[in-house]
């Protein structure tokens, strides 16, 4: 056998020279052996397919083993595999951030019992997992939780997989207070399931100790959270079935191909999530950062066509792309109040500010799949004189992804309203930036934004 057979169907690289060698390899690798063995071909060709099996099987094994390989856990955002009390510690982490990112008082993470081992939860339909609320006592040896008889509007919002949200408990019936979690102070809540399409593992809720309604681009992005960690639950999964079947010596190729179309399904809607994720984290950091527009979409936009202005490939311009939208994605865990300020800024909430980018590149590293744009945010306010944060780099030595975002980021933010001033025009914009091309900005970015503005 040679290596091109024993590596079968690559999913990452058919090509015209595969279909002609084996284009029956191919319709299996596309899951469509069944119906052509069923309903088009000879019984005699079946046959021979059928003596191949074992080639096939070996094939399939490959190409799964591929997938694992690229989609393992350090490349999502890995929240499973825990078996100890002590590693569910990161769920309490993710809550505190949740607080912060939605302007809220607390949050609490529950999993259904398939995703909570390691911990004891007593037969609960959900067991709470992390808290943003920090504890004098072992929390985990409470077994706080939902039965599926409880009336609770949570184990509500878990069974009809629809985000609740309820700006008064005082006015509903099925809010029973925890008063582990001081839920007795609660006024307010929202509970968003965290599912994807055909799966669910649990719940994340949300609660102010005062009557208020969660914005909606907040909402919008709890939702998405919700799902793209049902999405990568629901794929960590599957991924540890599918090593137990690559080494299962009986398993037959059928198998594996559903296996298979499983988990290319998966990999497709963390995509999807991810990208929505991002979005609506974006739209999140305007909202607080008290913009007009989509300043964060606008500067990705504009970053994107500074990149094929300069003639950068389709990853690097995907990665600037992203960076572009959360290059201020400190903003997120900084109060309102920052924002809509109009007087003259303490010398306390300045620092704040300007340290923002280090408050938002140490969030970024919890999400494994973004950890590529971290250099392109984490530099972007160095300047090309050396002048600049955090690292004081100059020219050339700053990554080249973040020279292009600044520019982004500088002009976009001059030409928009803000709610301490009026936009400026282009021409201005442009001349500020211009003169200080050589100082503050890359002159070679520089002159891309003029052609950039100059095509429109």
């Amino acid at each position: 056998m040679t290596d091109k057979e024993e590596l079968g169907a690559s999913l990452f690289g058919r090509t015209l020279d595969l279909m002609e060698d084996d284009p029956l390899e191919e319709i299996f690798a596309l899951n469509l052996g069944d119906f052509i063995s069923e309903y088009l071909i000879s019984e005699e060709l079946a046959d021979k397919i059928g003596k191949n099996v074992k080639d096939k099987t070996t094939r399939l094994k490959s190409q799964l083993k591929e997938l694992i390989s690229i989609y393992s856990l350090n490349n999502t955002l890995c929240v499973l595999g825990f078996n100890s009390q002590d590693e569910y510690v990161v769920y309490n982490s993710i809550a505190k951030t949740l607080t912060q990112i939605l302007d809220v008082d607390a949050c609490h993470i529950y999993l259904t019992k398939e995703f909570t081992k390691g911990l004891d939860i007593d037969n609960k339909l959900l067991g709470l997992v992390g808290s943003s609320i920090d504890f004098d006592e072992d929390i985990y040896a409470k077994k706080l939780g939902y039965t599926e008889d409880d009336k609770s509007i949570v184990v509500k919002a878990f069974n009809t997989l629809e985000k609740v949200q309820i700006k008064d408990v005082s006015q509903i019936d099925n809010f029973i207070p925890k008063y582990e979690l001081r839920e007795f102070d609660v006024k307010s809540l929202a509970v968003v399931p965290m599912h994807n399409n055909a799966y669910i593992v649990g719940v994340i809720v949300i609660e102010n100790y005062k009557e208020k309604t969660i914005k909606r681009a907040y909402m919008n992005l709890l939702e998405t959270i919700g799902r793209l960690f049902g999405t990568s639950m629901h794929l960590q999964k599957t991924i540890e079935e599918t090593e137990t079947l690559i080494n299962d010596d009986s398993v037959t190729a059928e198998e594996l191909q559903h296996k298979r179309a499983e988990l290319t399904a998966l990999i497709g809607d963390l995509g999807v999530q991810q990208q929505a994720f991002v979005e609506k984290l974006a739209k999140a950091v305007d909202e607080k950062g008290q913009y007009k527009v989509a300043h964060s979409q606008n500067t990705a936009d504009l970053s994107k066509k500074l990149c094929k202005q300069l003639g950068l490939n389709e990853k690097t311009t995907d990665l600037v792309y992203y960076a572009g939208l959360l290059q201020n994605i400190g903003k997120i865990t900084l109060p309102e109040s920052l924002f809509t300020n109009k007087g003259k800024l303490s010398k306390e909430d300045w620092e704040k500010l300007q340290n923002h980018p280090n408050v938002g590149v140490n969030l970024l590293m919890n999400i494994n799949f973004l950890s590529e744009v971290i250099p392109y945010i984490h530099y972007h306010k160095e300047r090309w004189d050396g002048r600049g944060e955090p690292e004081g780099l100059k020219g050339n030595s700053i990554p080249f992804g973040s020279r292009i975002i600044a520019v982004a980021d500088a002009y976009t933010a001059m030409t928009s309203d803000r709610s301490y001033r009026e936009a400026m025009s282009s021409e201005e914009a442009l001349a500020i930036i211009k003169e200080e091309a050589g100082v503050k900005w890359d002159p070679v970015v520089v002159n891309a934004l003029f052609e950039v503005v100059k095509q429109g």
